[in-house]
């Protein structure tokens, strides 16, 4: 076997041979990567000379890629041999002349030559989108789970989502709040914990119901209602501790609680309401709710499951859903009750007077052996994981533990599962964050059972993959943010800032390579602006070096604790002596006896960057020292299970944001200037393209949000 003739097959399979690290060194993907990447792509390299003779065939025969990618208003490009005629069949089943004004969607391009006739996914997406807001603004950051207030179950929802983004916008002028991701878990305990390893990023997490808000628990008896109440008393008593929070008994008691709801006969407009919904979600909740079902009996891994019901499609598959059409009734519901809650939190924060309202996290992928990954395995690929390489602070590299998308089947799909989730995402949303954005040109894909390290690139139809996002985006008129945090390169940046996506800036990160702040006027327009992330320590934690004793307690560091610690307390002092400077932080104060006074002058720093949107962390307006997630830790650390808590480790409760004196007027003095950003409307122009450093450029990615 050859190895040039592997290189040469893996670049025409849009595998990279090599790649440039967080160093900027040319690193070479082993041989042995390589042919493991391009068999899961189903690739044959027993023969590489072979394989490519048959490709290169293959794609000579083709008169069209797998999938058309053209902006609205253009016209597709194609090379076509002379006499060849086409034409679209548009979504609604009209034809159309490929070289008309189309309209947006995803169409099917046919063409014929001679007695050829083949046919493509058309879709036509928008050029950019416009800009979200005009006048700079400024929202909360919150991971849902941690708000509870003292009637939820223990656990934030979509109750204390609406009224977090009341309080904001009334009582402080916050314009958004950005969540976690919603996606759905496990239907039975043990559930994952983390946001971001869900089972389906297609649908929602039940564990955010509020169960007095569904509309047929005001019709329970009163034995009933009783029953529904005794389920919640323990949940609310350990839900006014400080606790770890607890899914799993969380997630018993809402279970049993909406079985009792679920009984309940609806009246004739709630039941024609769910019976609309359920025909506008069609196959996919039907799949979905299936996969919960087979998931009860058999696990959550479908991987695992009897080999006639691994494939989606089968008989046996539609057999077993008749068999379980109560359960499969039940997920349906649920779904259809959180549609409505989702529906209620953006409508509630717009009513507020919230400029954009509720953004949602889209997380990178779902389980490897989870409903998407059951749903959507004719686009997904097995025996690879996503994840990213070594980088300064995962200097083994990242296994994320999720399925990518095979880029041609789904391009061959028209981008149809894509679509389906990020549609579903931005239905009831004022803005969606893509979570590690660049996995929409390139992801790396880690072969099972291999080091984080030993991974290889792989392209993707950029035009389509952010076409499909931008699409849905315009849809649902929202904004979209791109985490593009980590080595990126420049073309990425520009691609997405030509077309309306909005990066992120993390204060912490923006520096010099001598470690010297940039000041604030030098900072992006078109981003969102932060201090940190949720993967990231809080300020309270930041400026004590607090963080450092943990990952030394926790064997995550890779040097002396002392050097750790040294290099800690310099970027502080840096930042100290900036903010200083620009006269925000009195020359008095001491970042590790007040660290609240920290806070107001890094907001006060925000306040002072042209950024578009700027974000507030909760945990740092209420003074919480705990990290909600510590990278490079599953089981030794408490990840994702963190309640909301003030300096002093107290539980905060949503009530006390807005009724107790002295917590909201340290949340008022913790803003600094960002609550009087821009308070008027005022008309604005198109978003300049950011300011970025030539590439590659390291923009530190402190380590990803789930389970190695």
């Amino acid at each position: 076997m050859s190895d040039a003739e592997l290189v040469r097959l893996a670049e025409e399979h849009g595998v990279s041979t090599s790649y440039a690290d967080w160093r900027g060194v040319r690193t070479a993907v082993s041989v042995d990567t390589l042919r493991h990447v391009l068999t899961a792509l189903g690739v044959d390299v027993s023969d590489p000379a072979a394989a490519l003779a048959a490709h290169r065939e293959r794609r000579a025969a083709r008169l069209l890629p797998p999938a058309v990618v053209t902006r609205h208003g253009r016209a597709p490009r194609l090379t076509l041999p002379d006499g060849a005629r086409t034409w679209v069949e548009l979504a609604g089943g009209e034809r159309a002349e490929a070289g008309a004004t189309l309209p947006l969607g995803v169409h099917r391009l046919h063409v014929e030559h001679g007695r050829s006739h083949q046919h493509a996914p058309l879709l036509v997406v928008p050029d950019r989108l416009p800009r979200p807001v005009h006048r700079r603004v400024w929202g909360l950051m919150a991971q849902l789970y941690s708000v509870r207030s003292r009637v939820s179950w223990a656990m934030g929802d979509l109750r204390d989502l609406t009224e977090l983004s009341t309080w904001a916008a009334r009582d402080l002028g916050a314009s958004f709040v950005l969540v976690n991701p919603l996606h759905a878990t496990e239907p039975l305990p043990p559930l994952e914990a983390s946001p971001y390893l869900p089972v389906s990023r297609r649908y929602a997490s039940p564990l955010y119901i509020r169960i007095e808000d569904v509309p047929e628990y005001g019709r329970l008896n009163s034995v009933q209602r009783e029953t529904v109440q005794r389920l919640a008393r323990p949940l609310r008593d350990r839900g006014r501790t400080a606790d770890l929070l607890d899914r799993d008994a969380v997630w018993q008691a809402k279970r049993a609680a909406l079985e009792v709801i679920h009984q309940v006969r609806r009246p004739a407009g709630r039941e024609q309401a769910f019976r609309a919904y359920l025909a506008r979600e069609g196959e996919a909740l039907e799949s979905y709710a299936t996969w919960c079902a087979l998931a009860e009996e058999y696990g959550p891994d479908y991987r695992r499951w009897p080999e006639p019901l691994r494939d989606a499609g089968s008989a046996a598959v539609r057999a077993e859903a008749r068999l379980r059409r109560q359960s499969v009734d039940f997920h349906r519901w649920m779904q259809w009750i959180l549609d409505e809650q989702l529906a209620a939190a953006q409508a509630g924060a717009r009513r507020a007077g919230m400029d954009i309202g509720i953004v949602h996290d889209l997380a990178v992928g779902a389980q490897s052996g989870g409903a998407d990954a059951w749903m959507y395995r004719d686009a997904l690929v097995s025996g690879v994981h996503v994840g990213a390489p070594p980088d300064e602070f995962n200097q083994q590299g990242q296994d994320w533990g999720q399925p990518p998308w095979h880029p041609v089947r789904l391009a061959e799909q028209g981008y149809g599962p894509f679509l389906e989730q990020l549609r579903q995402v931005a239905r009831h949303a004022g803005g969606i964050r893509m979570d590690h954005v660049m996995g929409l040109f390139r992801l790396w894909w880690v072969p099972e059972g291999a080091s984080p390290a030993d991974g290889a690139y792989v392209r993707y139809d950029h035009e389509g993959m952010v076409g499909a996002l931008l699409l849905a985006a315009h849809e649902a008129r929202t904004l979209v943010v791109g985490e593009d945090l980590g080595t990126v390169e420049q073309r990425v940046r520009d691609h997405l800032a030509e077309r309306g996506v909005l990066g992120t800036s993390v204060l912490w990160f923006e520096q010099d390579e001598k470690g010297v702040p940039h000041r604030p006027e030098s900072w992006p327009v078109g981003c969102l602006a932060t201090v940190a992330t949720h993967d990231l320590p809080p300020v309270a934690s930041y400026v004590t070096a607090e963080h450092v004793e943990l990952r030394a307690h926790l064997n995550l560091l890779t040097r002396p604790v002392e050097e750790e610690r040294a290099d800690a307390e310099a970027r502080v002092a840096a930042w100290r002596a900036l903010l200083v400077e620009l006269g925000l932080l009195d020359p008095s104060v001491d970042p590790v006896a007040d660290p609240a006074a920290v806070v107001a002058a890094l907001h006060d720093y925000l306040a002072r960057t042209p950024s578009l949107l700027v974000g507030a962390a909760l945990t740092d307006l209420v003074g919480d020292h705990r990290m909600q997630n510590q990278p490079g830790t599953s089981t030794e650390y408490p990840n994702w299970r963190i309640p909301l808590t003030n300096g002093e480790g107290e539980p905060v409760f949503l009530e006390d944001l807005s009724t107790n004196p002295e917590q909201a007027a340290a949340v008022r003095a913790a803003l600094g200037a960002l609550a009087d950003l821009a308070p008027q409307p005022r008309p604005g122009g198109e978003l300049p393209a950011p300011r970025r450093p030539a590439p590659p450029i390291l923009r530190p990615r402190p380590g990803r949000p789930g389970p190695p």
